[in-house]
């Protein structure tokens, strides 16, 4: 239930940036078109790739709750990333290498002379695009202060990274588009999409190797792992953790296989009674600790006994 409740604001955070970056690439499309601002065409791209994102986030969320079957015993937790990945794919593509062209043709055409009056539309929608933006970034840091440290959901973590690079991206094409009008330099237009064009490729980088550890197969983090330790060291029966292994195989889904050496004088009659109860103690302390194993062996007597 926790998790299907999480989910449901997660949602509600997505589908608030998809409805702002919707409405804002249509206003950057057409203020870019009339204007000729190279700057303004990258921001429309920006908000373009940014839409396409949220669609895949929205999939990711509603797939990766899908129960486990016999292809996939494990569940699909592992959607979330997947679909982030592509995310990451979109920003890079439809954002950075389209941000790099606008800002490239810029400088090999020759300065010309710009409308004052598509400028100052493109400025006024970029005013726009920043409030809506700084709006729907604040719902999202909202949402992440309420999560657990190292459990943040990557849809709401690409949707800070897109309203936060939004933010600056947009600061950025105003700043070029103001420098051309009282310079009449169309440098500065082109700098500010290069600018745009490498704060998407630095995004789409650390989402994608994000993404990319977490499809590969991330362990829990040191604390929890020290913690899921001490909780066997702790049980009577046992004798020593000779290896702990973990991985995350969702949000809310936590793989954990442990070798571990019983204490002396354990019947092995009891071996299988004794690796249920530490299970089920595992799980109802650890909730997402929804898969354990267990390797028991029983430790060789204590010389001298």
């Amino acid at each position: 239930m926790a998790g299907s409740a999480a989910d449901r604001r997660t949602r509600l955070t997505v589908l608030v940036a998809l409805a702002a970056n919707l409405v804002i690439a249509a206003a950057k499309t057409v203020g870019g078109l009339a204007s000729g601002s190279p700057a303004l065409l990258s921001e429309a791209a920006h908000s373009v790739a940014d839409s396409l994102n949220e669609v895949f986030l929205l999939a990711a969320l509603r797939r990766s709750r899908r129960p486990a079957d016999a292809r996939h015993p494990f569940g699909y937790g592992k959607e979330r990333f997947f679909w982030a990945l592509l995310a990451a794919v979109g920003i890079f593509v439809m954002g950075g290498c389209f941000s790099f062209y606008q800002g490239l043709s810029a400088l090999r055409r020759d300065d010309h002379d710009e409308s004052p009056e598509g400028y100052t539309a493109g400025l006024i929608v970029l005013g726009v695009a920043f409030v809506a933006e700084s709006a729907s970034l604040t719902r999202a840091l909202h949402q992440a202060r309420g999560e657990k440290r190292g459990s943040l959901d990557p849809a709401l973590r690409t949707v800070i990274a897109e309203d936060s690079t939004a933010v600056l991206g947009v600061t950025l094409a105003m700043a070029g588009m103001s420098l051309r009008l009282a310079t009449g330099s169309v440098v500065w237009e082109a700098m500010a999409s290069l600018g745009i064009g490498l704060l998407l490729v630095y995004v789409a980088f650390r989402l994608g190797r994000d993404a990319r550890d977490q499809l590969i197969g991330e362990a829990v983090d040191p604390e929890l792992r020290r913690d899921l330790v001490g909780f066997l060291m702790r049980q009577s029966e046992i004798d020593n953790v000779a290896e702990l292994l973990t991985m995350r195989l969702g949000m809310d889904s936590v793989l954990v296989a442990a070798r571990i050496d019983l204490a002396p004088g354990i019947d092995s009659e009891r071996i299988e009674e004794v690796s249920m109860r530490i299970r089920e103690a595992m799980a109802d302390r650890w909730p997402q600790a929804d898969q354990v194993f267990l390797d028991v062996t029983n430790a060789p007597p204590r010389a001298g006994l």
